[in-house]
């Protein structure tokens, strides 16, 4: 990865995109994947924004371990090789599809999480905030966390199928994508739109594509470099002296 190495050292501008593989080196399953979430009875009703407005249950027996369990995992070395990147100064921003908090957890201060993220519950009723931390706290005395004043249930601000994406964190990669003359594709299929239209904007803009991804994408033709391999990544960014 000499090569990808030099072309981030020497780039202007470099934003990233994370998708699930970055995340499975956590031991996370891909909701995906072959154990993912998706693969569950129902699946679709999961995060579906229709159904949790009728039986918000539907998701929090769903999620109760994909994502209230997320308090125990740690960043991977792909979340820490980034952190350290833009520590460096040479990463500009994070653009993630993941929900998982783990870059944020490393270090990472400039994240735009496209799918939204569970750090905030709003109650579907009358609003009220309630944070990741204390949702779990209430999940432990009750199946689904409700509302004191209205009686409502609390929804993360994760984007629901049914629901736009975030209007800001999506305007803010767009932004970002199009800034950069290095977009680093780590982990990410790049087949989940409206979020994979956005690297592309880099080209189009005269800036290179970079993906690191195990499986082939549908942006592999306009990427000046293809790795296979995310571990590789990591480890090239920390030998890399500072």
């Amino acid at each position: 990865m000499k090569t990808l190495i030099e072309k981030l050292t020497n780039a202007r501008y470099v934003a990233v995109f994370t998708g699930a593989g970055v995340s499975t080196l956590c031991g996370i399953p891909d909701f995906r994947g072959p154990q993912g979430l998706y693969k569950q009875p129902d699946a679709e009703r999961i995060f579906d924004i229709d159904w949790f407005r009728r039986d918000p249950s539907v998701y929090y027996k769903g999620c109760m371990e994909l994502v209230y369990g997320l308090r125990r995992f740690k960043p991977g070395p792909v979340h820490r090789a980034l952190a350290r990147l833009e520590r460096s100064g040479i990463v500009r921003g994070v653009i993630t599809q993941n929900i998982d908090m783990l870059h944020q957890k490393a270090g990472s201060k400039a994240v735009y999480e496209v799918h939204g993220s569970p750090l905030l519950h709003h109650c579907i009723g009358c609003g009220q905030e309630k944070t990741f931390d204390e949702i779990c706290a209430m999940l432990e005395d009750a199946p689904v966390p409700r509302c004191a004043h209205c009686g409502e249930a609390f929804k993360p601000d994760i984007t629901f199928f049914g629901e736009t994406l975030p209007e800001q964190a999506f305007e803010q990669s767009v932004a970002l994508a199009q800034r950069a003359d290095l977009m680093l594709v780590l982990g990410s299929s790049l087949t989940v739109h409206p979020a994979a239209s956005i690297p592309p904007l880099t080209v189009r803009a005269g800036g290179e594509l970079v993906i690191v991804n195990a499986q082939p994408t549908p942006l592999d033709r306009i990427a000046t470099l293809l790795y296979p391999d995310l571990n590789a990544f990591a480890n090239c960014v920390r030998a890399r002296p500072d």
